[in-house]
């Protein structure tokens, strides 16, 4: 299986971490990464996914973090503490935020 170009681009350049994420109106994250670039990950299509119907109205979407990893997380239940229940916790891989995500704001 061939690797696609935007996934090899971005290995070869080095591997990202999020400084900060904050949850949007529209169900989007605004992700400011090392590198000083800012973007954009629209969620609303992982959302209608069975792992993520957790975070699916606003009032749970909005509790997203940067957990202890460096992933961009949640927790299913936000009463059970995702470090000691580890199936409590729903998060993101970072690599593919950064490739499959919109360009707000250039380092």
């Amino acid at each position: 299986m061939k690797m696609p170009v935007e996934v090899k681009e971005y290995f070869a350049s080095g591997r990202r971490s999020v400084k900060k994420v904050t949850a949007q109106e529209d169900f989007a994250l605004k992700i400011e990464f090392d590198n000083g670039e800012v973007k954009l990950y629209d969620m609303k299509e992982t959302l209608k996914g069975r792992a993520f119907a957790p975070v699916r109205n606003w009032d749970r979407f909005k509790d997203v973090y940067i957990d202890s990893s460096g992933n961009i997380s949640w927790d299913a239940n936000p009463n059970v503490d995702s470090s000691k229940v580890w199936n409590n916790h729903l998060d993101l891989c970072v690599d593919s935020c950064y490739i499959y995500s919109k360009l707000l704001k250039n380092a």
